[in-house]
């Protein structure tokens, strides 16, 4: 006895469309594509870096990137490790935009602290 081929798509029902995700989460993957896009808007090779930074195969990275689905927690954290615009995606979804204004401010205190690392070895070469 053999089952019925009835296709490879649940019905429709409980809040399931058939385009490969649920509602709630149209909103989550449709921010982590953009995301996605805005850090590797000028890569042609965009979606084999992401696959490399998170172990995920190419077709599921190009999912992430066409916004069909969304990356799963263990890949986030790998995307989110590598790509501030996806962190960023991720906080403000989360509702903690304060968070990335402190990490930007970090950053930016980093970078001014090198530039005067910089100077200072400038003008010592000059004396």
């Amino acid at each position: 006895m053999s089952f019925p081929k009835k296709g490879k798509f649940f019905p429709k029902q409980n809040g399931y469309g058939g385009s490969g995700q649920s509602d709630p989460e149209k909103g989550f993957a449709a921010e982590i594509a953009a995301a996605l896009r805005r850090s590797h808007i000028n890569s042609r090779s965009g979606a084999k870096i992401v696959a490399s930074w998170t172990g995920a195969n190419e077709k599921t990275v190009k999912n992430w990137f066409a916004g069909r689905y969304g990356p799963s927690g263990a890949h986030l954290v790998s995307l989110a490790r590598h790509s501030d615009e996806v962190l960023e995606a991720f906080l403000a979804a989360a509702g903690r935009q304060d968070l990335m204004v402190a990490l930007k401010l970090a950053a930016a205190e980093d970078a001014i602290e090198e530039l005067l690392v910089a100077v200072r070895s400038l003008s010592t070469r000059e004396q």
